[in-house]
């Protein structure tokens, strides 16, 4: 009980300090971000341990010089009351070491979730004002991801830094379009940090909610923004990647992007760490998506069902890659060129003199038209397509397995094997929110969206996701419900149901 008071104690630091000035999880990044943490430790004491030791009531080993205790010291020796006698005696019984062993699991695991976030907070080499970079060039607001050592993922501070830019410029009359793009050339955007999200949920920091609502208000800003809109599509584009850039009037793609929506693979927005953890440790992707799998966040529930067809469903449920030309093909970017002419395609799109949106439109035609890479080669999906918008038509995810059984090709049969591997839970909310997101507008989308993100914070799958592929790596999640025909129509529904006065707004 005691550690268990300690944390405590460091969190009620924590959270009486303003959270707008900390980024994304309440506290600073990088160098400033690890001394509030460690002030706050500091500034925490041990439930029934004095701020300053007195006659009878210090610790039996005195600190060096006669100065007041630190925390560290503190949880090393042991109090002892009057007589030298420590005032927490052993246990009484054998019943009671047994609760005193399950309290101290709980307190470790929650210092173990504090580490984690400290550990994150010390990686980080940006300061807040250097993980986004909102420049004013030429004719042109550009908006650079400045964190490439994390694939650009997004945070909270991020997105609070992006949000009140874009409307400025949307305003301002010396500004004709805005272009938005990755920093370090291996990703765009791969979405958002949800192992620390989950961590702070656990430790009771409310990260999620702010994180979510916000994204969501900053994707719907880019879907309603009344001037040319470019996200220049560069290499990795997943989860809250694709939010920020699927959004807008215009797609620019490469043949080094990779877009995929992992949510589907895991957990919403937060999302993104899929991609992370799989360049850092050759996981492969099925097997991180299978443990991992939530719904496609981020305004999926409006874009992914008016793609061709049913491609939209299928690449929802499957979390299916694309690459390269083959994301314009699929109709999720607007225009392709090669990369090594991405430069010169900013620079004359800067070099525009108050253009209109059909000025900008016709610069990219015209090197989407020169762009020869890949050409000649048919889409990817082009001999699946039939078989796709058969299987995934059915309105029921039972109909749709059945479905690629019964097909039996090779294609079905590797769908079907990398669906039975996902969340039950996360399989109907997905078909569900695309089935009602195809008559949706996107603000209701989003609404939708951020209703299901908060149930799914609750829930078990997505914790259990992280769990068993970031936490403690034993690649083996234990889905609740575990079986399709346990997740009821009235256990769905409550995903969908409004959250009154806390629903999204816009």
């Amino acid at each position: 009980m005691l550690m268990i008071g300690f944390l405590k104690s460091v969190f009620t630091t924590l959270s009486s300090r303003p959270p707008v000035a900390f980024g994304s999880l309440g506290l600073g990044q990088g160098r400033r971000g690890t001394r509030e943490l460690r002030s706050a430790l500091a500034a925490a004491t041990m439930p029934g341990m004095p701020g300053r030791a007195g006659p009878g009531q210090g610790p039996h080993r005195p600190a060096r010089g006669g100065e007041e205790p630190s925390w560290r010291h503190r949880l090393t020796y042991p109090r002892r009351g009057a007589g030298g006698r420590l005032t927490s005696p052993g246990p009484r019984s054998e019943e009671e070491g047994q609760r005193r062993g399950t309290r101290w699991r709980v307190a470790f695991n929650a210092f173990k979730r504090t580490n984690i976030i400290l550990h994150h907070l010390r990686m980080s080499k940006h300061t807040d004002a250097t993980e986004v970079l909102l420049e004013k060039k030429g004719c042109a607001g550009v908006i650079t991801l400045n964190r490439p050592k994390v694939l650009n993922t997004l945070t909270l501070n991020m997105i609070r830094q992006i949000y009140p830019q874009l409307k400025k410029w949307e305003q301002d009359p010396e500004t004709f379009l805005i272009i938005i793009k990755g920093a370090g050339g291996k990703a765009f955007c791969a979405g958002g940090d949800i192992r620390v999200v989950s961590e702070a949920e656990k430790a009771n920091q409310k990260i999620a909610p702010l994180f979510f609502r916000e994204e969501y208000m900053l994707n719907n800003a880019i879907g309603s923004c009344q001037k040319p809109y470019v996200a220049l599509l560069h290499g990795i584009t997943m989860g809250g990647g694709v939010g920020i850039s699927v959004h807008g009037q215009f797609r620019v793609a490469t043949e080094k992007c990779l877009f995929a929506m992992p949510e589907t693979a895991i957990e919403l927005p937060i999302q993104c760490w899929i991609e992370v953890v799989r360049v850092n440790t050759g996981i492969p992707k099925e097997t991180i998506m299978s443990f991992t799998r939530l719904f496609p966040d981020v305004g999926g529930g409006y874009f992914l069902p008016r793609l061709q067809g049913k491609l939209g469903y299928f690449l929802a449920l499957t979390g299916f890659r694309l690459k390269g030309r083959d994301v314009y093909r699929a109709g999720i970017a607007t225009h392709f060129v090669d990369s090594e002419k991405l430069g010169v395609l900013e620079e004359d799109l800067l070099a525009l003199k108050s253009p209109s949106k059909e000025d900008v439109a016709a610069v990219l035609e015209n090197y989407h038209t020169e762009c020869k890479i890949d050409r000649d080669k048919s889409f990817i999906l082009e001999e699946h397509l039939d078989k796709i918008n058969s299987c995934f038509s059915a309105n029921t995810m039972e109909q749709i397995i059945e479905n690629l059984q019964q097909d039996g090709s090779s294609f079905a049969l590797e769908q079907l094997k990398v669906i039975n591997k996902m969340s039950p839970t996360s399989l109907k909310i997905t078909l569900r929110q695309l089935m009602e997101g195809s008559s949706k507008t996107l603000q209701e989308v989003l609404t939708m969206e951020y209703r299901l993100s908060q149930a799914c914070m609750r829930g078990h799958d997505f914790h259990e996701g992280i769990r068993a592929l970031l936490i403690d790596k034993d690649r083996s999640p234990k889905w609740k419900p575990a079986d399709l025909k346990e997740v009821t129509d009235e256990y769905l529904n409550n995903h969908f149901k409004s959250l009154g006065s806390n629903d999204l707004k816009f």
